[in-house]
This record gives C-alpha cells, sequence and structure tokens, in this order.
C-alpha cells in the first residue's frame, strides 16, 4: 500500500524518579542518604532510510512514544536512562506541526538523523539535599516530564525527471521501457493510482531517477481527479517532462496549456522548473500528420526548427526541434515507447538537460 501522508502524536520518555533512601549496613549506625538519580527519558530521532519508500508502516498508528526513564535506586544507583523511539522514514519527508501548518523538519538525505525531541530529566537522588543542617534529607525530585508534539508526515518524492500528462498518454509505458520500474499498463485512464519511480540507467556508471504520477486532468489543482493528491511528488524533480499524446482527440497545443496552466496554479516555483516535451504514440499516426502537429506545437510555443537533436540519434522518419534558451523546452521530441522510437535519444537527451542544470 502507497501512503505519503499520515499524522502522528510523538512524546519523548520522562524522566525516572530520584530515589529517597538511606544507607542501611551492618557496623554502620548512621548510614547517610544514598537515594540515586533517575534515569533520564527517551528522545525522538527521525532517521532518514532509503530502504523504505512510503509511509505505510505508520498506517494505523496515532501515538509513538519514547520510553521512560527509570526510578533511582539505593546506594546511589542511578535508574536506566529510558529507550529512544527511532522514527525510520524514506527521503523526502517533511514533519509538519498538525496545528499551525509550520514545516519543522524537511528529511532528504539518506542516513539523515534529527533529534525531534528531547527526553525528559530524571529526578536528583536524596543524596543531593544533604547538609549541616539537613542530615537526614528524605526529599527527592520527580522526574521531568517529556515533550510532545502533533505532527503530519508528508512524503515528497525525490526525482531527476517528472512526466506530467493527461490520463493514458503513456507515462506508465514509458517508464517501464526505460527503467526498473513495472507500473501497471492498460488502454484505460488512470491506470496509475499512485506515484511510481524508476532509475534510469544511461549507461555503465551514470543513471537518473525518473517518476511518474497520476494522470493530470483540467481542474486537479482545484482538487478534481487524482492528479492533487500526488502533485507534490513531482516538487522536488529537476525537470519536468510534459507528456503530449499526439493521437488525443485534444488537439496537442490545447493539451500543452492546460497541463501548463494546472502546474502553475499548483506551484508557481515549480512551473519555472526546466522542462522538455515528448509528443508521444506517434506510432498511432502517418509521418506528414506527426509532423504537422510538431509544426503546430512549436508555432503556439513561438519557436523555429532546431536540428540539435539528431546528436542523439533522432528517427530520421521523424523531425524533431529543440530549445536552449531558459524560458523555452529544452526539446520536443517525437517518440513512442511501444515501439521504441525515439526512447533511448530520449534518454541521453534528458540526461544532458540534467548535467547542464547541476
Amino acid at each position: 500500500m502507497f501512503v505519503d501522508r499520515v499524522e502522528l502524536k510523538l512524546s519523548s520518555g520522562k524522566g525516572g524518579q530520584g530515589c529517597s533512601s538511606f544507607r542501611r549496613e551492618k557496623f554502620v549506625a548512621k548510614g547517610g542518604p544514598d537515594g540515586g538519580d533517575g534515569g533520564r527519558g527517551g528522545d525522538v530521532w527521525f532517521v532518514v532510510d532509503k530502504n523504505t519508500d512510503t509511509l505505510s508502516h505508520f498506517k494505523g498508528k496515532t501515538h509513538l512514544k519514547a520510553k521512560n526513564g527509570r526510578p533511582g535506586m539505593p546506594r546511589k544507583c542511578a535508574g536506566k536512562t529510558g529507550e529512544s523511539l527511532y522514527v525510520k522514514v524514506p527521503p523526502g519527508t517533511q514533519v509538519i506541526d498538525k496545528e499551525t501548518g509550520e514545516l519543522l523538519l524537511d528529511l532528504t538525505e539518506d542516513g539523515q538523523k534529527v533529534k525531534f525531541l528531547e527526553g525528559g530529566k530524571g529526578g536528583l537522588g536524596n543524596v543531593h539535599f544533604k547538609s549541616a543542617t539537613n542530615q537526614r534529607p528524605t526529599y527527592a525530585q520527580p522526574g521531568k516530564p517529556g515533550e510532545e508534539r502533533e505532527v503530519r508526515l508528508e512524503l515528497k518524492l525525490i526525482a531527476d525527471v517528472g512526466l506530467v500528462g493527461f490520463p493514458n498518454v503513456g507515462k506508465s509505458t514509458l517508464i517501464s521501457t526505460v527503467s526498473n520500474a513495472h507500473p501497471e499498463v492498460a488502454n484505460y485512464e488512470f491506470t496509475t493510482l499512485t506515484p511510481k519511480l524508476g532509475v534510469v540507467a544511461i549507461d555503465e556508471y551514470r543513471s537518473f531517477v525518473m517518476a511518474d504520477i497520476p494522470g493530470i486532468i483540467e481542474g486537479a489543482s482545484d482538487g478534481r481527479g487524482l492528479g492533487i493528491e500526488f502533485l507534490r511528488h513531482i516538487e522536488r524533480t529537476k525537470t519536468l517532462l510534459y507528456m503530449i499524446d499526439a493521437a488525443n482527440y485534444r488537439d496537442v497545443t490545447e493539451q500543452f496549456s492546460a497541463l501548463r496552466e494546472e502546474v502553475k496554479r499548483y506551484s508557481r516555483e515549480l512551473s519555472t522548473r526546466p522542462f522538455a516535451i515528448a509528443v508521444t504514440r506517434i506510432d498511432a499516426l502517418e509521418k506528414e500528420a506527426v509532423n504537422e502537429k510538431i509544426w503546430a506545437l512549436l508555432k503556439s510555443l513561438d519557436l523555429a526548427p532546431n536540428e540539435e537533436l539528431r546528436k542523439y540519434g533522432v528517427d530520421e522518419s521523424v523531425i524533431s526541434y529543440g530549445s536552449a534558451e531558459k524560458s523555452n523546452p529544452h526539446f520536443v521530441m517525437p517518440i513512442s515507447a511501444v515501439a521504441r522510437i525515439n526512447v533511448q535519444p530520449l534518454v541521453f537527451a534528458l540526461a544532458d538537460v540534467l548535467e547542464k542544470r547541476q
């Protein structure tokens, strides 16, 4: 089960009670106070673990608590420190205050370890309160209470390239073709119900991570469809790849404009990220029809043809265009994931875009 948002109450441990006792041994007529200190309460830590990729292990849990410190003991023996609570989360998890909505932690690095709540201090035993005027103190401190906080954990997947498109435009087919991901692929809309990550190998030494999210429909930024739930998963992506379906009943320019508008309405910052365009399912049309659609898209973007993409080995049977300007797509490339037309050139082109952005 993919879970990307949970609400939890976290509590650190309470400090142990200090001990009030007196030394009682043979031949020690009047042993003084010897009560030990209480143990410190356990802390609450967040630990980033890349072996987890969802928050599903918190499903059904509402309150996580560290252990309390143990009480102090006679003969000046301190109580045992309470066991700390280690909350393991996947990279990309944000810790948000449930009441105020304040971002408390942004956990992105594998192995990152952050103390979130500190355990309560253990109380002092009566041995600390003896003096010349009070040689038989019976008072020992209670342990201090631990800290408590209600939080919301939100997972935002970390990827290099995020796929954005309407339902059933070939996003899942592409990521299953170029990466190690195996999403469900079928000829109906919303086959992808949860985000998928795939590692795309460029060569023996280089790779990048691609993220596929459920298809976006018009009005997604207002809560329609599934897109609003998962648009946040491409917030951390370095580059967006807009998937435009050449065989769709919608015009290619209409598709791109609608997608750009939804992304912009969701996050203006996200809309300024570097992006490229892949015109998909070109195997379903004649070459002339594909060329006509790409020409129309370029005209709407006020772009001129650019043969630079030929260096990636783009299939000669279809034309290719690109742009080096920041406000324009890095490239516009026609592809077919099913027929594997221009799939490898697409990978090389995306890799170059990512290297330029580093």
